[in-house]
């Protein structure tokens, strides 16, 4: 199974959040490529870590994640593009998270989030501890 991974689990690790330890045990069970980040995504975390005089966390996030691990990094065509605002007025989606859905959905990746709203959607969601839970045959 091959994930994509939303933004605010790659937060959750990054800062050192609450649920950063099922983060880190759903990452250590998957091999590089099986996982994928948007553009999108990597732009806001950027955003995020920068803000907070991180820069040198940014760079070290690029670099474990891209070169190191061989994650896989989704851009989406124009073609897929367009699809976005009708999938955040079918499923009630902000913008950001109509992108993720959209690039799940072209690359048929499962989407890892801690964001309820993918829910209500047709692919739905996985939290790191139900991927876990999947990988390890339950």
């Amino acid at each position: 199974m091959k994930y994509l991974v939303d933004t605010n689990i790659w937060l959750e690790l990054l800062l050192e959040q609450d649920r950063a330890e099922a983060v880190r045990s759903f990452l250590g069970r998957c091999a590089g490529p099986d996982l994928a980040l948007t553009e999108f995504s990597l732009y806001s975390i950027g955003l995020v870590i920068t803000r907070l005089g991180q820069q040198a966390l940014f760079a070290s996030f690029v670099q474990d994640l891209f070169v190191t691990a061989g994650v896989r990094r989704i851009i989406l065509e124009a073609e897929h593009l367009i699809r976005i605002p009708d999938t955040m007025s079918r499923f009630q989606l902000d913008f950001d998270d109509a992108y993720q859905y959209v690039a799940a959905e072209v690359h048929d990746l499962v989407l890892v989030s801690f964001d309820a709203d993918f829910d209500r959607t047709a692919r739905g969601r996985m939290t790191p501890e139900q991927a876990l839970e999947h990988l390890a045959g339950g």
